[in-house]
């Protein structure tokens, strides 16, 4: 598995699809700060996004998407002079699965959520910019618009399980949503996902992710990206924020996280497979990492 696969499993990604929006004429609606990864999509005309906290508003087109990855309240209008509808109260209207603001049909949003298990903030969300907007012009864009089309004809004619066939296209549309944006703005992320954006870090990183029970050494990841060890540590520590030794600890540890909270295995068959010799080597560096204990946190895993 690669390093983006990986974290989007552990997190246990899934997308849930909320309303459709269909507006005309002058309208805004506000939205409460959102506690998941939002999502929205404009299939037809055009709308301003702003963001709580941002100066600027976001000019959206038709095709444009975006994610909002904080939980800051904003709005969608055709206009910031119009004053607003509750969001909560618009969609508490919805009919058919639309929502409707202001007069006509000028515009069409489609839009969503994601919801991730345990640990999400700190592996991806901190990592990526508060909004990450992607107009329908973007070189490469192809395959958000293909994940966005798909989806909204499975809204739209709704054939036999249409929203888990949408559900997970959303889902495909994220994952595209996130490698374009590496592609890009790779200064606007930080963490492994910029390691992601530089070959050499990212091929350390997969070979760190394909086997994390190894003992691996920098020579070897050094080797594998075909630069020095020197090289590699600058890079790795320059990108990522930390040594690829110390990242592989953490990631081990977020291994053992997953299997504390969802298993009843030993410790000693945690230990031994992500890459520890011994129940106590594991409790050191768990201990470290995450402030407690395995066996604590088994009884109290952290959110």
């Amino acid at each position: 598995m690669d390093p983006l696969e990986d974290v989007l499993t552990l997190l246990k990604t899934r997308s849930h699809l909320s309303a459709s929006l269909v507006a005309g004429g002058r309208w805004a609606v506000v939205f409460d700060a959102p506690q998941v990864l939002k999502f929205n999509a404009v299939r037809r005309g055009a709308c301003r996004l702003k963001v709580d906290g941002d100066d600027e508003p976001i000019d959206l087109a038709e095709g444009d998407c975006y994610l909002l990855t904080r939980p800051r309240s904003f709005t969608l209008c055709s206009d910031l002079e119009t004053a607003p509808s509750d969001g909560g109260a618009v969609f508490a209207r919805a009919e058919d699965g639309i929502a409707r603001a202001g007069q006509g049909d000028d515009v069409f949003l489609i839009g969503g959520s994601f919801s991730f298990a345990t640990r999400a903030q700190e592996l991806l969300l901190d990592n990526l910019p508060p909004v990450v907007h992607v107009p329908a012009g973007t070189p490469h864009a192809e395959a958000v618009q293909w994940a966005l089309t798909a989806i909204d004809q499975e809204l739209t004619h709704q054939p036999m399980a249409s929203t888990l066939v949408a559900e997970h296209l959303a889902v495909v549309m994220l994952i595209h949503v996130l490698r374009l944006h590496l592609e890009r703005a790779p200064d606007a992320v930080s963490g492994w996902l910029a390691g992601l954006a530089d070959p050499v870090v990212a091929s350390a990183l997969t070979s760190l992710h394909r086997d994390p029970a190894h003992s691996w050494t920098v020579a070897e990841l050094a080797s594998a990206a075909a630069v020095s060890r020197s090289t590699l540590a600058a890079r790795f520590k320059a990108t990522v924020g930390q040594g690829p030794l110390e990242y592989l600890t953490r990631w081990r540890i977020e291994l053992t996280a997953r299997q504390l909270r969802e298993g009843s295995a030993p410790l000693a068959a945690i230990a031994h497979s992500v890459g520890y010799g011994s129940e106590s080597a594991l409790s050191v560096a768990f201990k470290r990492v995450l402030g407690m204990n395995p066996g604590e946190y088994r009884k109290h895993p952290m959110p």
